[in-house]
Order: C-alpha cells, then structure tokens, then sequence
C-alpha cells in the first residue's frame, strides 16, 4: 500500500478543495497534526482510508493507485504533477506549445507580471493575488525539481498551439493591458527562440521535436523507478493561476500507461527533428513573432 501516494492525493484534495486543513481533518475524523502526516506518507488506518475515499468521492481502488485521478482546478493538478515528476526519471511529452521544466526565466517573468496584473484588476484581489503566488511557486518548485534531478525528457511540441503562443503570447487567454500584452508576447518570442536551440543543441536528457501531426489532446507519460503514470490536461503550466474549466486527470493503470507509450513512441519517429524542427520554427518565428 503506497501511503505516500495517498497522501500526495490528499494534498493535492486540500488544494482543489480550498477547504481549511481543520475543516478536513474533521470530516475525516483525525487532528489536524494527523491529516499534516498523512499528507507527509505516514500510515493511515483502513477505516480513515475509507473515509478518505468517500471525501474524494472516489472508490478506495482509485485512492489506492488503480484508478484515475481527477482534477478540476489547475493549482490541484499542477501539485500533483510535481509530486509525480519528483518520482520520475523519464518524461515523455506529446503536444502544448512548450515543456515547462525547460522554459526560461523570461517566461516567468511575464507570467508573473501578467498574472500579477490579472489579479489587481480581479473583484476578489487578495484571493487573485493570493492564488497567483500559489500557482508561481509550484511552477518555480517544478523547475527546481528538474534542475536538480535532471529526469530525461523528450518532448513532441504541437505546431498548431505553438502559432497561438507566438500570438497570444504567455498567458494569452487572460485580460491585460496591451503593455503588458506586449511583453508577454515578446516573452513568448524569446521562448521559440530557445526551443529552437534545443532543439539544434540536443543538450543530455532533453530532446525537443515538432509533431508531424497535430494531436486530438496533450499528455505525458512519466516513468519512475517503480511506477509509471499518464497525465492529461486541458491546463497548460500560464493557466495556473486563472479560472478554468476543464478536468485534468492522473492514472497508473498499466494499460492506460501502455496505450500512451505506443502513441508517443510512433509520435516521435515522424516528429520533426534536430536542425529541420529549430528551422520550422524559427519560420513560424518570422512569420508570427513580434519583432
């Protein structure tokens, strides 16, 4: 029994939830000091599972590994997301317009200028303000854990979403001021720009390609040593901090991970490349980018 899985997932539930670690605890019937050690992996009794299960309205199968996880918050799924790419050493990515380990600090610095701007003009702006440095430090948490372990990664990026980051630029879907706009648009421009120098670079343990066929809808496969899990989401890394709707989901069902496996796999071998993708791309580059 994985009880550190299981208390990622309850961490992950408070996160969605919005629901004070006392008011869970209650409903689970434990102190708030247990609920903070079943969150850290420790053992949970059988009769708290169940109820645990019954708090995520999921079966006790699905709490235990064997089902699928779902999310319909962003900040929920991108916690979770790091606690998984923290047990992984391959990252397979299929679509979306960047890999966000690998992104550059200019892409976070119009994000959170972007995101920052967002909430003073929200009607609820402590709670914007406070949402939006929730969702900058799990990103920043997941570029730490990439810089310091190092998983290796391939990535199939998706030519279609990449023409609308060069023209939306980062954070594209959020109202802002043509300033702001502006920068993220140039953030996104500089972020090609990169792609395509990994793409020609091939640094250790990262390939970055373009996909000869656009998917139906982006995921990763993550293998660890132990385990391996699918992750699909409707919620690429500059929807964080935003409202969304959509629902985002997690599994390590051995035939959802294999299925998933064989799409990225055939994926790859007729995804652009080397010196032929960086070209691709800087010709979207000239033909979109600011300038």
């Amino acid at each position: 029994m994985r009880f550190a899985d299981i208390g990622q997932q309850l961490r992950a539930y408070r996160l969605e939830s919005g629901l004070r670690a006392e008011e869970i605890a209650a409903r689970l019937g434990v102190s708030r000091a247990a609920l903070y050690r079943y969150e850290k992996g420790e053992v949970i009794k059988l009769d708290t599972i169940r109820r645990l299960a019954e708090l995520l309205k999921i079966s006790p199968l699905s709490l235990l590994g064997i089902g699928v996880e779902y999310f319909s918050r962003p900040i929920a799924f991108q916690e979770r997301l790091r606690q998984v790419e923290e047990q992984s050493d391959q990252i397979l990515q299929v679509g979306e317009a960047v890999c966000y380990p690998t992104t550059t600090d200019a892409y976070d610095g119009a994000l959170a200028e972007a995101w920052a701007e967002a909430a003073d003009g929200s009607s609820e702006r402590s709670a914007a303000r406070a949402a939006a440095d929730q969702a900058l430090g799990l990103l920043a948490a997941r570029k730490k854990l990439h810089q310091s372990r190092r998983a290796n990664i391939i990535a199939m990026l998706s030519e279609a979403a990449l023409r609308q980051f060069l023209s939306d630029g980062v954070a594209g879907g959020l109202n802002v001021s043509e300033r702001t706009r502006n920068r993220c648009r140039l953030a996104a421009r500089s972020e090609a720009e990169s792609i395509a120098s990994l793409m020609e670079s091939v640094p250790i343990g990262l390939q970055v390609g373009l996909l000869a066929m656009e998917p139906a809808g982006s995921f990763l496969v993550m293998r660890g040593r132990d385990r391996a899990h699918v992750c699909t989401s409707p919620f690429p890394a500059d929807v964080t901090a935003a409202p969304a709707t959509g629902v985002g989901t997690i599994t390590a069902a051995d035939e959802a991970v294999a299925v998933h496996q064989r799409v990225a796999e055939a994926a790859w071998r007729t995804a652009l490349k080397g010196s032929a993708a960086a070209a691709r791309v800087r010709d979207l580059i000239r033909e979109i980018g600011p300038r």
